[in-house]
């Protein structure tokens, strides 16, 4: 393509300059017109911005090889071309630059940066006319934008394609070149209604010995920390302030996080806006206690009751999540629960694997789902459950429920297995 591109640009040269009435082929020409074509996420001012062409340039057949070069190093395309010919008006080029762009982009994240994030982001905005919220991963612009980060941080910068921890997606993460410090010990201060022991003990083993990152160690405290004043009803308590000093014993650093309590709040009203199960007897099967402390510890095993009780009506993928209303003037905390209950399984099949042909019959007359009604993932075990119980099998030995499901046809089939243990001995004649 470029030696078509070289003889139409001698072409074209000697057509301007016999137009111009010149005796020789003048090395450069302006240019009248530039577009770009191909593109889709980045804008034509940007492309041309990065590729130094511009509308009245005089230029020569070169500048396009070196706009094409700098487009190419930007790291943001896949294949860059040009094509250039004789402007409407005889007087320069019409130039077009031909661009396909790399389709798999990533956010763009910082980690450990003292600098504001706003800060770090306009760097890169004010050295890069490409830069966006997201962009490719390219070596080029890892390494680039590294190098833009640098004067800002004052450190060596680093960037990687690595998963984020919250959305498990790929991203872009910069970061200072430098490991940071571990955290060796997680003092707590202004803590009354928990003692210091079990808040450490809480946290120790999610935080000791990682690298110190704040907003990471903000995250284990929400895991770790928060539930046990949610299950006293704070549910306003805040980690307002954490301040980082070397260890004095070990080497690492001493965190030491400002609990701000907040108030004891009350459970007031729970709904659950269903369409399937009876309001109220999900209600009563959850315990919710409306009007006492809300403990969100006993909340959450509610809500995993309501899940197990949709879950036996077939929605074996169903999940539950609640949305607090907080009325901070009355101290309480009200909930709307909310169902996602997915696909409906049915029964397909019952399989039994170990029975002899007099006791299988009676065993799967016992069985009471019937083939096309709704699967409720429990029943198998608390059928071989039954089973025991009851003695109706003499030296039963180990039994087994193995469910299949497909998800093409929303069907289940169940799987018993069934085993004897072997009779006890036979005591010898005295």
């Amino acid at each position: 393509m470029r030696l078509v591109d070289a003889v139409v640009g001698v072409a074209i040269l000697c057509w301007l300059a016999l137009a111009a009435g010149q005796q020789q082929i003048p090395h450069k020409f302006p240019i009248v017109s530039l577009k770009v074509e191909g593109n889709q996420n980045l804008s034509e001012q940007q492309i041309l911005e990065v590729s130094g062409l511009k509308a009245g340039q005089a230029v020569d057949p070169p500048a396009f090889e070196a706009a094409r070069d700098r487009l190419m190093a930007s790291g943001f395309f896949e294949t860059v071309g040009y094509r250039y010919g004789p402007s409407a008006d005889r007087k320069g080029y019409a130039v077009s630059l031909l661009v396909t762009e790399i389709q798999q982009i990533y956010e763009v994240k910082f980690e450990r940066f003292s600098q504001p994030e706003a800060e770090l982001r306009a760097a890169l905005a004010k050295g890069d006319p490409l830069f966006s919220r997201k962009v490719p991963g390219t070596k080029e612009i890892l390494k680039r934008y590294a190098a833009l980060l640098e004067p800002v941080a004052k450190e060596k910068v680093v960037g990687r394609v690595m998963p984020d921890p919250e959305t498990k997606e790929l991203v872009i993460v910069f970061q200072p070149a430098s490991l940071p410090p571990t955290i060796a010990e997680v003092a707590f201060v202004n803590n009354e209604t928990i003692p210091t022991a079990t808040l450490r003990n809480a946290i120790a083993g999610a935080a000791i010995g990682t690298f110190w990152d704040e907003k990471r160690f903000r995250q284990i405290l929400d895991a770790s920390i928060r539930p046990l004043y949610e299950a006293k009803g704070h549910v306003r308590v805040a980690f307002p302030k954490i301040t980082t000093s070397p260890a004095s014993d070990v080497s690492g650093l001493r965190v030491t996080v400002e609990v701000s309590e907040g108030d004891v709040y009350q459970l007031g009203a729970v709904r659950i806006p269903s369409a399937g199960e009876s309001e109220r007897d999900l209600l009563k099967a959850a315990g919710f206690k409306p009007g006492e402390v809300a403990n969100f510890d006993a909340i959450q095993e509610g809500l995993e009751q309501i899940r197990r009780i949709v879950r036996r009506n077939g929605y074996l993928h169903a999940a539950v999540r609640v949305e607090r209303s907080v009325d901070d003037q009355a101290k309480v905390v009200s909930l709307t629960v909310h169902i996602d209950r997915g696909e409906q399984y049915r029964f397909k099949k019952l399989h039994i694997v170990g029975l002899d042909i007099l006791t299988e019959p009676h065993v799967r007359k016992m069985w009471a789902i019937q083939e096309g009604q709704p699967y409720n993932p429990d029943y198998a075990e608390m059928f071989l459950a039954r089973l025991r119980d009851e003695g109706l099998f003499d030296n039963l030995g180990k039994t087994k429920a193995e469910v299949k499901t497909d998800d093409q046809n929303r069907t289940a089939e169940v799987t018993l297995y069934f085993s004897a243990e072997p009779p006890p001995p036979k005591k010898p004649f005295p």
